[in-house]
């Protein structure tokens, strides 16, 4: 397994009370030492007690420990400060950037040159729905796009397996720990994503210890998929309702907003304007004059739209990095 003792210092680091990622992103973007992480560490974190060098390197034997139980499930973990950890896209505060990432397959596919297109929908999409989403992310395979979703059933699945289907590359960011795939019924999907030159990536080394937590990790996955994506695709999904349908879907699209991520839907008022499974696509076209729409009539003009590099935000993001 590939580990940094960088990557095990910040994962050692965020352990302790009242350390998040706002902190990691000010004091580890760059590599420091031990004795300088401890000093930081006792000056700022919400420990009752002295932190030593020897408690510091105790809770990175028990990552050690912890990380060995993963071996063939995990290829590496990558952590900010590493030069290879990926750069996220958009404009975020430091307190939602990811810090650390466990990976499985090719984590150049997040790299900043990668033109990664996130395509997401509702978990129980119509026959319509799956063809128009099959002819899209073919479209973007054929134009170079790497295909980014969250192995969820439904409109997620529909995404890695097309892409698979059309030789292209595809990510799936996980809300559970890469030995412990979530959904159980897509564990063979992750495996081929893997073997045909994918990657599956996950912020988590253990698994949810309840219901509440791995709501939260879920929202958490929603974030990722707009941060590693240069642009992100609704195919279909409910409007916010009593019963809670797809919030997922819903979510990843607000992250996309508040990161200025560019947003596209798929949409054909002639078919969908009164299909229920479209109401948050319609929805989002009336609050938002730049969606980039989708659908059968305007494939040739709308894909590479979608694919268009986001350069204002790498741009903006280079500025950040460069200023921390």
């Amino acid at each position: 397994m590939i580990c940094s003792d960088n990557a095990i210092n910040v994962m050692a680091a965020r352990i302790y009370k009242g350390i998040g990622r706002a902190w990691i992103v000010k004091n580890l973007s760059v590599q420091k030492s031990e004795d300088e992480i401890v000093r930081l560490l006792n000056l700022t974190s919400r420990v009752d007690v002295e932190i030593t060098i020897d408690d510091f390197n105790s809770k990175k034997s028990m990552l050690r420990r912890i990380l060995a139980k993963s071996s063939g499930a995990v290829d590496g973990v990558v952590a900010i400060g590493d030069s290879n950890f990926p750069p996220h896209r958009g404009s975020v505060k430091n307190s939602e950037r990811p810090i650390f990432l466990f990976y499985r397959g090719d984590l150049s596919l997040l790299s900043e040159n990668s033109k990664n297109v996130a395509v997401i929908g509702l978990l129980t999409p119509s026959q319509e729905i799956e063809a128009i989403e099959r002819k899209l992310v073919s479209g973007l395979v054929t134009n170079g796009a790497v295909i980014i979703s969250g192995l969820a059933l439904g409109c997620d699945s529909i995404a890695h397996m097309q892409t698979l289907d059309s030789n292209g590359k595809t990510v799936a960011i996980l809300p559970s720990p890469l030995n412990d795939i979530m959904p159980a019924k897509n564990r063979g999907l992750a495996t081929d994503i893997v073997a045909n030159g994918g990657l599956l990536i996950s912020e988590y080394l253990t698994a949810p210890k309840s219901k509440m937590e791995l709501s939260g990790r879920y929202q958490e996955r929603d974030r990722l998929q707009a941060l590693f994506s240069n642009s992100i695709v609704l195919s279909a999904s409910y409007a916010k309702n009593d019963i809670g349908n797809d919030s997922g879907s819903r979510l990843a699209m607000g992250y996309a907003k508040d990161y200025s991520i560019p947003r596209a839907v798929i949409y054909d008022q002639d078919q969908h304007l009164n299909n229920p499974m479209f109401d948050l696509n319609r929805q989002i076209i009336q609050e938002d004059s730049c969606i980039i729409i989708f659908n059968e009539k305007n494939s040739a003009t709308a894909i590479p739209k979608i694919l268009l590099p986001n350069t204002v935000f790498v741009e903006r993001n280079l500025i950040q990095q460069s200023m921390i």
